[in-house]
Order: C-alpha cells, then structure tokens, then sequence
C-alpha cells in the first residue's frame, strides 16, 4: 500500500471543525422531546428540527443523511485509533456501487446501489446485521434505460441518493428520476415504487426527507426544477412546487431540511438562486432567501441558535447566516444577517454548534466562522480533496477523503489536532455515519465497521 506522507502534528494538524457541540455535552444540547402523534422533533441550540417521522427517538439509530438531525451531530464516543489487524469488527464486500450513505435502524444497515446484468442496468437496495455485516435481504429495483444513466458527473453514481427510515418500520429510497420506492425495513417486501420523470444535469444527489405523512425530495432538474411531496403510504404525488426563480442554471442536489420555526413546521430547501421554506400541507412558499446566480448546490444547511446556515453553491462558493423567525415572501434584505466568501464548501456539509459554523471545504481548508457575524476565527489547510460531509461525536470530528484517508481530529473553541490518520487504500465520496460507539464507511469497495483498538 502506498504510504501517505504524515501531517505536522504540532502545527498542520487538520483543523477540524471545532466542536459546535461539545459532544460531550451533546445530549443536553440535543433534547428529544416526544409530542403527540407519531413525530419525534429534536431541539438543537434552541430551535426545533423536526426530524418527523423518524424512527421512535429512544431506538438506536441513524435513520437519515447526516444522521438524527440531519446536522451530523453524532452521540456518544467513537473509535480513536484502529489498524488493519486491531479495531475493525467487519468490513464486507459491496455487492453494487454507489455513494449513498448507510441508514441504521432496528440493528440493520439498508444502503442502495447500482450493478450491471449483462447490458441492463439494476438498481437496488439492500441490508445488513450491523453485528455481523451478513446480508439480511436484497432487492432489485428498476432498471432504468441506457438514456436515463447517461451524462453523469465522475463523481456522482446512479445511487447517490441517501435512503430514510421511518417510525413506521418502512425504508424510502430514492434514485431520482430513475425511481422511488417504499420498502419494510424488516425483510425488504416492496410496498411501492413509482417513477417521476424529469431531466436531471450530471445525474442524482438530493436526499428525501420525511415529514408527518409525505416523502418529500428536490427534483433540480436541468429545466423545470421542482420540490414535491409523496404520500407515504402509496406513493402518490401529494403536491409539486416549482422554484420559479430565474437563474442560468437551474440544477441542483441539495438535501432538504425540516424545522420548527416561529411555530409552524417549514421545509428549507436550497436549489439554485434561493433557499425556500415550503409549506408541508400543500408546498406553497413560505419565505425565500435569494443568492444570485450560485448553483449545483450540494451541502444540506445547518441550523442553530435561531439561525440558518446556508451552502450557495458554484461558482463562487458563498456561505450565507440567515436569521430565522417570522418570515413572509422575499426576505434576503431583511433576514440575511451575514455573507462570507473565502473557503467555503461546494460539496461537503456544514457543522453548527457552540456559537461557530464549520466548514471544509472540498480542496481541505477547515474554517471555523463565528455564527453570529461570519468572521472567520481560524482555519487550517488540511490534506486531500473531500466530498464527503464529515461528522462530530463529542469532541472528535470524523472526515474521510476522496482518497479514502479517514482523519480522527480532536476539535475545541481555539484549534483542532489530528489524533488518528487511517488510510483504507480505497475511493470514497459517501459520508460516513456513528451509532454506538462504531463509525461506519462505505467506499467503492467495502462498507467498513470501526469499533476502535481495545473494543
């Protein structure tokens, strides 16, 4: 195996977003608070996500992209220093390709992908025991003709799109225009699949997300972009919003997120030229934020401390802190607090917490900006190209590069220093994932479980 030159410890180490939450006062930061009905919401710094329709908030789980929250915030301890001899509890063939990241509910691990039968092309969804990394089921999908796979970005995959697990034991996955389905989680019986046809630009990445009882995706296509809504249970169209903000390049693969705002659930979904808050009921627009001509945006916001923070996308990368509240129509001019423009990310999500916003961006600068203003207050070059969207557990920030080198980064208010460098030889764009005390990480590969050295 090629060995990798080692980092200046004392001075280069990684700077990995410092800690918004310090992780190890992550639960009280992140309070769970069960209302009435089926919907578990969480309270991050103050303000509700409503991570609806997740899995029963007691389960052990990471039932969507970024995790519980979808701010990739992990609880508890991960594994600080492994080898290829010492601290791996499995690492298992992928039987498809993709750079969807796991989903974990129930002790199983559901992922999707994408593999060739002869000229076809077979797309499919598959778990395994997260004790053991033995398949539990598999099932084929669609098969999406040649047209529909064709003019896809090197670095996207025809399964890029993050499955979510729901409180009522079914899986959704989602392959963008190629297809959606509905599957039971506890043996993969399809439920439902259905098929929205729309013309996307270098393939699929947006992730669903759930709220109350509809599925609800970005649909950024290359003409026409829209957000629509599925209903849970059969998978009929519910409602379909179009951006209607003029822009040159209309697509996009950014990941909703759902809150709790000023006393309504609100879905912020950014797309090119505009983050909008869309109602759930029936998809109106709530509020908007504009950002000019930014697109191909990628990171999914973050909120905290009653803001939003949020990825503008190419060509010149922004990060925007949008103050939340009361909203109606177009409100850049009165809601945008702050802009900044150096180093920010294009592909890799953010972290907030603790009064500061994380970013890194895809060439390996880790900034750390102060939440209220946008000043940077640190940054540190860091080696390697990333895509992935790197996750914090305690005061341990986990980032993996494309290169597929996981660093383990210790993180606080003043600095970062590298703990840990491992180098798992293999290409990787999935974001990685930590759930009791084991990180998880898909590659091109293998999906690898890290428990650490003396577990």
């Amino acid at each position: 195996m090629k060995k990798r030159q080692n980092l200046k410890r004392a001075k280069d180490p990684f700077r990995p977003p410092r800690p918004f939450v310090d992780l190890a006062n992550f639960r009280p930061q992140l309070r769970t608070m069960t209302l009435t009905g089926k919907t578990p919401r969480l309270l991050i710094a103050g303000l509700s996500l409503a991570s609806l329709a997740f899995v029963a908030a007691a389960d052990s789980s990471w039932p969507q992209f970024r995790g519980p929250t979808g701010q990739g915030l992990a609880q508890g301890k991960g594994p600080l220093k492994w080898s290829k001899d010492q601290g791996i509890a499995w690492k298992v063939a992928m039987p498809a390709s993709g750079w969807s990241s796991p989903v974990i509910a129930g002790g199983k691990i559901v992922l999707t992908g994408a593999r060739k039968d002869g000229d076809a092309t077979v797309l499919s969804a598959f778990a395994l025991d997260a004790k053991t990394g033995d398949t539990l089921w598999s099932v084929d999908l669609f098969k999406p003709a040649a047209a529909e796979t064709a003019a896809m970005h090197a670095k996207n995959s025809l399964a890029s799109s993050t499955p979510v697990i729901g409180d009522d034991g079914i899986v959704y996955v989602h392959f963008g225009h190629m297809g959606t389905a509905a599957l039971k989680l506890d043996d993969g019986k399809i439920v439902w699949k259905k098929q929205i046809a729309y013309k996307p630009m270098h393939g699929n990445g947006s992730s669903p997300v759930l709220v109350g009882d509809l599925l609800v995706v970005n649909a950024d296509a290359e003409v026409d972009p829209t957000i629509l809504a599925l209903r849970r249970k059969d998978g009929s169209i519910a409602w379909r919003t179009p951006r209607q903000q003029p822009v040159r390049s209309y697509f996009s693969f950014c990941t909703p997120l759902v809150v709790e705002n000023n006393g309504r659930t609100e879905i912020l979904s950014p797309g090119s030229g505009l983050i909008g808050a869309y109602a759930p009921d029936d998809g109106r627009l709530l509020w908007k934020v504009t950002y000019g001509e930014g697109y191909s945006v990628v990171p999914r916001p973050v909120a905290a401390d009653g803001m939003l923070f949020v990825a503008t996308g190419y060509n010149i990368p922004k990060l925007l802190g949008i103050r939340l509240g009361k909203a109606e129509g177009d409100v850049t001019k009165t809601h945008q607090v702050w802009e900044a423009t150096r180093r920010m990310p294009k592909t890799p999500s953010m972290l907030a917490t603790h009064g500061q916003v994380l970013t890194l961006d895809d060439t390996g600068t880790l900034s750390g900006l102060d939440a209220k203003t946008g000043k940077s207050v640190w940054n540190q070059k860091l080696p390697g190209n990333f895509s992935a969207s790197p996750i914090l557990a305690g005061k341990v920030l986990y980032a993996p590069t494309e290169d597929g080198v996981v660093y383990v980064v210790q993180v606080s208010p003043d600095g970062a220093k590298i703990l840990f460098e491992f180098d798992t030889a293999e290409r990787t764009l999935a974001s990685p994932v930590l759930l009791d005390g084991a990180l998880y990480l898909r590659t091109d590969e293998h999906l690898w479980k890290i428990v650490g050295e003396g577990s």
